[in-house]
């Protein structure tokens, strides 16, 4: 990378982004898909494009893996043969693969717009003052767990203090390990990914507590605090807790015999009206896995849903919960017009968006991730 290179790299790093240049607006769609194609070839074995099930189709096509955030921080873990790792997904991805791949590669992300709204309602400098409140109210033996939806930041706070990172998809043995090493733990920055999970484990809901991170010591009173095993932050998936219960009593009445599927991190009434509840990953399995002639009703992001009922479509009927469509805007950002443009750039021995993490975070998030990839 060239001087002028990094420095265009450096100011992308503190929220600056390069415009996408005026000639790859207008291209039409076979023009983008066949130009992709055609450089993705070219790269050949130097370049690794991981695309999370989220993405709309004209960019996930391109994926040489598709998978929801486990399978892809995975997929960074255990390829270390590519160059070049362009994630089509968000922000906190992308960091997670550049900790865990090695430490040639370079991670890109095509739009360095495509963030997580869950993961900016958890601010390290937050997490600093709440677990310094934590300690003053008699909080002492927690474990701080951070879903894989959070900064790098975050992931290195909970990996020096023994703490872990884990997914939709390993929440539950997470939280039976961390139990293991602390009475309480502090989970964010999903309350209910947190709340369903450990309901699901037997945990009664007035165990639990929320902190709210713009209050006070979390407007947590003491005694509540001290009865509590989850730690819950007040943080949220826009797209998730868009579902609500009587989106599940609609389809019931509309669809007799219709199966709802939910992801856990849709809020906890919608969850208990649900059928099931699981990951990405564990939600096509299943509905995949399931008898022809099955109907299911889906809670979760609506080009992953599409893409199952075109699929599945005619042996089984496939729905989404909300009829106007939960779209998650921020993994939209990513398009085949960015794919291609910093696809070309590699082409031609350019690197746009690269993201590399800190080195004085990077040694304590791959603990973190570490750990989470041992845990099944």
């Amino acid at each position: 990378m060239d001087v002028e290179e990094l420095t265009r790299f450096e100011q992308s790093q503190i929220g600056e982004r390069q415009p996408l240049p005026d000639r790859y607006l207008g291209l039409s769609d076979d023009e983008m898909a066949e130009r992709i194609a055609r450089t993705r070839a070219e790269l050949g074995e130097r370049l690794l494009i991981l695309g999370h099930h989220y993405q709309r189709d004209e960019v996930i096509r391109f994926a040489d893996c598709t998978g929801d955030s486990f399978k892809l921080a995975r997929q960074a873990a255990g390829r270390h043969d590519a160059d070049y790792i362009v994630f089509c997904g968000v922000h906190f991805m992308a960091e997670s693969a550049d900790v865990l791949s090695a430490p040639r590669q370079q991670v890109i992300l095509p739009d360095l717009a495509a963030g997580c709204s869950m993961a900016d309602m958890a601010a390290a400098d937050q997490l600093e003052v709440c677990w310094d409140e934590l300690q003053a109210l008699g909080a002492t033996d927690v474990v701080p767990v951070t879903y894989i939806n959070s900064a790098a930041s975050i992931k290195a706070f909970c990996g020096e203090r023994g703490g872990v990172v884990c997914t939709s998809g390993n929440a539950e043995p997470t939280l039976r390990w961390a139990w293991a090493r602390g009475r309480q733990i502090l989970f964010l920055p999903d309350q209910h990914l947190g709340r369903n999970t450990a309901y699901r484990m037997g945990v009664p809901l007035d165990e639990m507590v929320v902190w709210d991170p713009d209050l006070p010591y979390g407007g947590v009173e003491a005694e509540a605090l001290r009865n509590a095993r989850m730690i819950l932050w007040k943080g949220h998936c826009s797209v998730h807790t868009r579902f609500t219960v009587p989106q599940v009593e609609h389809v019931r009445r509309s669809h007799p015999g219709a199966r709802v599927i939910v992801h856990p991190e849709c809020t906890w009434d919608v969850v208990q009206a649900a059928d099931d509840c699981g990951s990405t990953e564990y939600i096509i399995d299943k509905v995949t896995g399931s008898p022809p002639g099955s109907t299911w009703a889906i809670g979760t992001e609506i080009h992953l849903v599409s893409r199952l009922a075109a699929r599945l479509a005619p042996e089984r009927t496939i729905l989404t919960l909300d009829p106007i469509g939960c779209l998650c805007s921020t993994m939209f950002r990513v398009s085949p017009n960015h794919l291609l443009w910093v696809l070309d750039a590699l082409r031609d021995g350019v690197i746009h968006n690269r993201i590399v993490v800190p080195e004085r975070e990077k040694e304590w998030t791959r603990v973190a991730l570490d750990r989470m990839l041992e845990i099944h």
